[in-house]
This record gives C-alpha cells, sequence and structure tokens, in this order.
C-alpha cells in the first residue's frame, strides 16, 4: 500500500525542503486535539489548555475537525512564507469552494470521502450529502458543517481569527524553540540534497519515503493506494516537531503535494519484549485490520462506517474487529444504538514506534 507522487521531468529547484510556521501551529493544535498520539508531549498540552482562555479554548474545540484525524489541506502550505500573517493571507486567497470542500473532507472524517462537483455551495443534493455525513460524525461536526455551507466568508474569518489567538496564547513561545531545530533539519536535508541527490535526502526523512528506481516517483509508505503528481509546481517537504510520529501528505487533485514529515527524535525508544510483540502479531498479520487501524487512529467509527470506507461489507468488518478487540487494541463505546470502535493507543504504542508511525502517518 503505497502513495506515489510523480516527479518525472521536474527541474531539481522545484523539489524543495522549508520550514512552515501555520504548518507547524496546526501540529500543535492536533496535538492539543489528540495527546494520546503524541505521549512526550502530553505535558506541553495540559500546560496550554491550562494556560489558554475559555473563549480560545471554546473555538479550538469548534473548528478542531480541521487538525484533529487529518489536516485541512489549506493548513499545510505548499508555499512556505515567513511569517505565520503571510502563510495565512494565502489561505485567504484561496476561493470559497477549495476553501469548503478541503474543510468538508476533515469535518465528514476520512480523506476517502470526496466532493466532485457539482459543489456543496451550489447544489442542494451535494449540500444535504455533505450534512448528511457531517451529522454522522457527530453534532458539532454537524453544526461546523451548517455554519460553513451558509457562510463561508464568517467562518473563514473565524478561523484565521482562532489561529492568530493561539500565535499569541502559545505558539509564538513554542516556536521559538522549534525553529532551532527545524533549521538545523533543513541545513542537513539541503546539504544531502545538494551532494547526495534526492535519494539520500528522502532517506533520511523517514524510511517510509523512497525514490523509485527510475527516479520518476516518490514512494510513501502508507495504509492506502492513491497517486498524484507533481506536474510543474513541485514537492515541498515540511519538517515537524510537533508532528511527530505522523507522516501527512497533501495529494488530493488540484493541490500541490506536500510531505510534512517529523524530524527525529534525539535517541530511539526503549525496544519492546519479543513476548509482547508476538501476543497480538496474528491480529495484525492482515492488510485489512491495518487499515482499519489506520482510520480508526482518525477517531471512532461504528462498523457501518468502515464498511462505506473501504467498501466492505458490515460481516467482513465485523470479524475483523473482533480479532482486534481480542488482541486488546480496540475498545468500544455505545452511542443510542451505535457501537463506536476506538484504537487502544496506550497497548498499540507498546507494540513499538514503527507500528506506531505505520498506523498513524
Amino acid at each position: 500500500m503505497t502513495l506515489r507522487i510523480g516527479i518525472g521531468g521536474l527541474p531539481s529547484g522545484r523539489l524543495r525542503f522549508a520550514a512552515s510556521q501555520l504548518a507547524e501551529l496546526t501540529a500543535m493544535l492536533h496535538v492539543l486535539a489528540e495527546p494520546a498520539h503524541h505521549p512526550e508531549f502530553a505535558g506541553w498540552a495540559g500546560d496550554v489548555w491550562a494556560g489558554i482562555r475559555p473563549e480560545l479554548a471554546e473555538r479550538l474545540r469548534e473548528a478542531e475537525f480541521l487538525w484533529r484525524s487529518s489536516r485541512a489541506d489549506f493548513l499545510v502550505p505548499a508555499r512556505p512564507r515567513p511569517t505565520l500573517a503571510e502563510e495565512l493571507d494565502d489561505v485567504d486567497r484561496i476561493d470559497d469552494e477549495t476553501y469548503v470542500t478541503a474543510a468538508l473532507i476533515t469535518t465528514c472524517g476520512s480523506n476517502r470521502v470526496h466532493f466532485a462537483a457539482p459543489s456543496p455551495l451550489a447544489d442542494a443534493t451535494a449540500r444535504e450529502r455533505a450534512l448528511d455525513l457531517a451529522q454522522a460524525r457527530g453534532a458539532l461536526q454537524e453544526a461546523f458543517a451548517e455554519r460553513l455551507l451558509a457562510n463561508p466568508a464568517v467562518v473563514r474569518a473565524r478561523v484565521r481569527h482562532t489561529l492568530e489567538q493561539c500565535a499569541e496564547a502559545f505558539f509564538d513561545a513554542a516556536w521559538t524553540g522549534v525553529a532551532v531545530q527545524l533549521a538545523t533539519d533543513l541545513r542537513l536535508k539541503n546539504d544531502l540534497l545538494k551532494r547526495q541527490g534526492l535519494g539520500a535526502a528522502l532517506a533520511s526523512v523517514s524510511c517510509a519515503v523512497t525514490l523509485a528506481p527510475d527516479g520518476n516517483c516518490i514512494i510513501v509508505d502508507k495504509l492506502q493506494d492513491n497517486a498524484t503528481s507533481a506536474h510543474g509546481s513541485g514537492v515541498t517537504f515540511l519538517p515537524s516537531v510537533f508532528g511527530r510520529p505522523h507522516l501527512v501528505v497533501v495529494h488530493a487533485p488540484g493541490w500541490q503535494p506536500v510531505v510534512q514529515y517529523p524530524v527525529a527524535e534525539a535517541s530511539p525508544p526503549e525496544p519492546v519484549s519479543l513476548a509482547m510483540v508476538t501476543l497480538r502479531l496474528e491480529a495484525l498479520a492482515h492488510p485489512v485490520r491495518l487499515r482499519l487501524l489506520r482510520t480508526l487512529a482518525r477517531g471512532p467509527h461504528t462498523t457501518g462506517e468502515l464498511a462505506h470506507a473501504w467498501e466492505l461489507s458490515p460481516p467482513e468488518v465485523s470479524r475483523h474487529l473482533a480479532v482486534l478487540r481480542r488482541a486488546g487494541l480496540l475498545t468500544t463505546r455505545r452511542h443510542g444504538r451505535y457501537v463506536r470502535y476506538t484504537l487502544n493507543l496506550p497497548d498499540l504504542t507498546a507494540l513499538g514506534g514503527d507500528l506506531l508511525a505505520a498506523v498513524l502517518r
């Protein structure tokens, strides 16, 4: 299962490594929304939540669908600017239809959801589909989608103001230290790119990112099968401290490919025991179960939602979920007549960093 980014005929100058304040800010917001994904930042997240004003905390919760399970594409810029304000200005230049479509994909809970023409902004049927999908995710998602479709300009201005408030509340202070780590990583990557070529630079990004033997394609090891092309626009690589262990890739049609990769940890994690690894190997041996885990890493899902996302029958999904649950890798919670399955991150983490990174990226 791979994501392939075609780069055939692309000038070397169109493959760039750069830092983005907007991408790092939204990586921090993901940590605040999903602290269990990032145990090394648990203390930081607790301090931030304790220190921000109630009004900002409420704003973060109402818009968290833009960065909680996955990042809206416009929050991971292909052309990083020197300041956060300039990057937000670029977001403001995106037309409403593009912005709303990208926001709805994350709000509805899966990058496998697509909103092709006609636009939900202009077509009543497309609008109802979008609202139905958001409603299935929860009341907050439905309310956000309704506001977004009713008045995109108001929601966009509110989201920008929220991000500006975050900069004042915690991002500017955190960025001071983060910028040094990112600059160090960028010097290494750009030196490798210049002296040894793209293959060496990609090898230093992640073991999950490689250059195809013919040099015409970047291959990203993700639990999905997809392809995109850089065309003439290029590919941008953004290092991230707070994004670890996620490997975020923008690859939707119409968007320039962007890869946000985690800066390497200072020291490798302690290995887990062989007994703990072998306990759950059987449950993880099936590719469908790995795909289900990857989806559940984005948030709780019902059997029906998982079946729809992967075009499987509900009984088949139920059988795989039963195996994962017996292995202790899932927890369940009933909401009315629905049972939602959730990834058991602590037990998954105990299996090792490589598996955790593969599931979460």
